[in-house]
């Protein structure tokens, strides 16, 4: 009988043995499954554009082509108005909100009013673009289509650009300007904004004063920033 008592004892200590086996191994599933629940489904990685050679970077750092194409992108939408400024400035700050930081929304918004305010908007058709061999340069981060790096998530991109504004048909600006945008990193909407960046500062989109650098048909001095320009 005592031999029997034994056998059931220790099978009962094996059943609760298993139990307990049991219960860590749901925890640990629980554990797993709360984990891969709350990872993120989307990692932004950006690529550099020529891959040649091949790439090894850290997944979180931008390459500085990519910055340069970001601003001019977005800078040169912004600035396309292909029948009214007064109407389709207001509607690409709205259409482009989420690329810009609140201080360069705030800063675009002012410029827009006062532009309205002196009647530079409306009627007037504008495109902005890039001046042919002012692209992107690597070994200038400080010169003309250069992208100074701040620290990981801030840059500086120097935009060498021509502005054409018509009114009526007659042009009323041709003009060629230096924009030096500010680039910050502001990953917190990839549905809205894929490439997780954002032009301006907190108070501004540019990292220093817009200025002119010649016109269009004079091409003598585009080299020289002269006076400031209107953005």
């Amino acid at each position: 009988m005592s031999r029997k008592r034994h056998a059931l004892a220790a099978r009962d200590a094996h059943i609760t043995t298993l139990r307990s086996v049991i219960v860590v191994m749901i925890l640990v599933c629980a554990g797993l499954f709360w984990g891969w629940k709350t990872a993120p489904d989307r990692l932004n990685v950006h690529v550099p554009p020529d891959l040649r050679t091949g790439s090894t970077r850290e997944w979180w750092k931008v390459p500085e082509p990519n910055i340069y194409t970001f601003a001019v992108y977005v800078w040169q939408t912004i600035n396309r108005w292909p029948v009214n400024g007064e109407v389709n400035y207001k509607r690409n700050i709205q259409v482009f909100n989420t690329f810009l930081t609140p201080g360069c929304r705030n800063y675009l918004d002012n410029e827009y009013e006062q532009r309205r305010a002196r009647g530079e908007l409306k009627g007037r058709v504008r495109g902005i673009y890039e001046i042919p061999g002012r692209g992107f340069q690597n070994d200038s981060p400080e010169g003309p289509g250069g992208v100074r790096v701040i620290d990981r998530d801030h840059w500086v991109a120097t935009l060498d650009m021509g502005v054409s504004e018509t009114y009526a048909g007659t042009s009323v600006r041709d003009a060629y300007v230096r924009y030096p945008l500010y680039v910050s990193r502001v990953d917190n909407d990839p549905d809205a904004n894929p490439w997780g960046l954002q032009i301006g500062s907190a108070d501004s989109c540019f990292a220093g004063v817009p200025q002119r650098l010649g016109y269009a048909d004079d091409d003598s001095d585009a080299d020289q920033p002269s006076e400031v320009a209107s953005p």
